[in-house]
This record gives structure tokens, C-alpha cells and sequence, in this order.
């Protein structure tokens, strides 16, 4: 059998794994090399340029999703990153603190921490109670607390909706055009009146370009929402510790005799 030059240089070049291969073999693995690495990328290419305009209308449909997504997974990445590290760090603060009111004062500093946002919607309830005119009643500060952790859980869902749209609907939409691709390649060799595989081989390989690119969207965005969603139950978990540790810190405020109770005091 008859080797042209780039098969001989790459079977020199898989006989020297551990030495350097000889003078002129490198030229011509090297060479080799390039030509793999191009030739997948081009024959894609030539693929996308050939598809149907339906199929092109659909690959455009999933790079934008697949922009989008990447899009909310890397501020999703950033923002997850650093409220787990301020609401570890406020939730030592309060259970360290024997004085809301500091925790209060400092509570600038542990920002942008949803648990920030509970803790001064439940500071600010509990001082209406404690003004003169005041109820005194700490079910109005749990209503607070719950409603401010309502808004908070929904802040950090936002855009996770389209993280788990694209995740589920880019394989549909891939699949749709490979279907109507398939049937194009179908319609123009019942036209050719051929029955081989060079005849509708190539239609079939440009129809399966959409679903590749279907699953190249829908991957990342489905491992991100994951990822997500369980940062979110982390945040979550966070929150309801900092709402149970001001309700018990509230309660002993709002029980206490009156003339002993001042809000720096807290």
C-alpha cells in the first residue's frame, strides 16, 4: 500500500513517541498536524454555508441562546461568588454580636449579602414597635422578615427561567432542523433518482449541524441552572438561619419591661 507524504510523516512520527523524530519528519508532521486541526472546523463551515435558510434561520436562533445564556451564567457566576462569602461572613457577625444595633451600624460593609436586606427589614419593623405609639409585636416583625426573604430569593431566581428555557428547548429546536433538513435531503434524491450514499450523505451530515449546535446551547445551561439553583438553596438556607436568630433576638427585646429597653441597646 502506498503512503503519500503526510501518512509517512505521521507514522514517523507515532515511531519516535520519546525522541526527536528524524531530519524532514518534522516539517511533515507539523504540516499533518495543522491539517487535522483545520480540517474538522472546515468541513463544518462548508456545511453551515450550504444548509438551507431554514436551517441557518435556527443555527442564528441558537448562537443568540447560546450568547444569552452564556451571558447570565457568567454574572450569575460573579454574583453567587460573592454573596456566599458576605452572608458567611454577616451570619458570624450576628452570632457573635450581643448589640443589634452595632450589627446595624456595620451592616454596610457585609453588602451586597441578601441576608443584609432581612436583617434591616427586621431591624427597621422592630423600631416601629418599639416606638411609644408602638404594639410591641413580633409577629409583625416576622411578617417582615419573611416578606423582605420573598424578595430576596426572588432577586437571586431572576433570568434562571431562561437558563432552564434554553436548556430545554435548544435540543428541540437543533432536532427541528435536522427533521426539515433530512427531508430536504430526501426530496432532492427522490429528484436525483439515486439511491446512494454519496447522494444523500452530505445532505444528512449538513442537517445534523442544527442539532449539534442545539446541544452546544443547551449543556452549559443546564449545568450552570444547576449549579444555580443550588447556590440559591444555599442563600436560602442562609436567610432563614438570619430570620430565626433576629426573631429570638427580638422577642427578648419586645418582652423586656419598657423603661429597660432603648434601641441602641439591641
Amino acid at each position: 500500500m502506498m503512503l503519500g507524504s503526510s501518512g509517512y510523516g505521521a507514522m514517523l512520527l507515532l515511531s519516535y513517541p520519546h525522541s526527536r523524530p528524524p531530519k524532514g519528519v518534522v516539517g511533515t508532521g507539523v504540516h499533518l498536524t495543522i491539517l487535522c486541526l483545520i480540517a474538522p472546523g472546515a468541513a463544518v463551515s462548508g456545511m453551515v454555508a450550504n444548509i438551507g435558510i431554514v436551517a441557518q434561520v435556527i443555527l442564528a436562533i441558537l448562537v443568540i441562546l447560546s450568547i444569552y445564556s452564556w451571558t447570565i451564567i457568567y454574572d450569575k457566576w460573579r454574583k453567587f461568588r460573592v454573596l456566599r462569602r458576605k452572608t458567611h461572613s454577616f451570619l458570624r457577625a450576628l452570632y457573635k454580636t450581643s448589640r443589634l444595633s452595632e450589627l446595624h451600624a456595620a451592616s454596610e460593609t457585609f453588602l451586597p449579602s441578601p441576608a443584609v436586606s432581612v436583617f434591616e427589614a427586621g431591624y427597621d419593623e422592630l423600631e416601629r414597635q418599639l416606638r411609644p405609639n408602638g404594639s410591641r409585636n413580633l409577629a409583625s416583625v416576622e411578617r417582615a422578615l419573611r416578606a423582605e426573604q420573598g424578595d430576596q430569593v426572588a432577586i437571586m431566581e431572576s433570568r434562571m427561567s431562561w437558563l432552564g428555557t434554553i436548556a430545554s428547548a435548544s435540543p428541540f429546536i437543533g432536532l427541528f432542523g435536522t427533521v426539515w433538513g433530512i427531508m430536504d435531503a430526501f426530496y432532492d434524491l427522490g429528484n436525483a433518482g439515486t439511491a446512494t450514499l454519496r447522494a444523500v450523505g452530505p445532505g444528512v451530515s449538513e442537517a445534523l449541524v442544527t442539532t449539534a449546535a442545539g446541544l452546544f446551547a443547551a449543556i452549559p445551561a443546564l449545568i450552570a441552572y444547576n449549579q444555580f439553583v443550588h447556590r440559591i438553596r444555599e442563600q436560602t438556607t442562609s436567610l432563614e438561619e438570619c430570620s430565626l436568630e433576629f426573631t429570638t433576638r427580638a422577642q427578648d427585646v419586645l418582652t423586656a419591661e419598657p423603661d429597660h429597653v432603648t434601641v441602641g441597646g439591641r
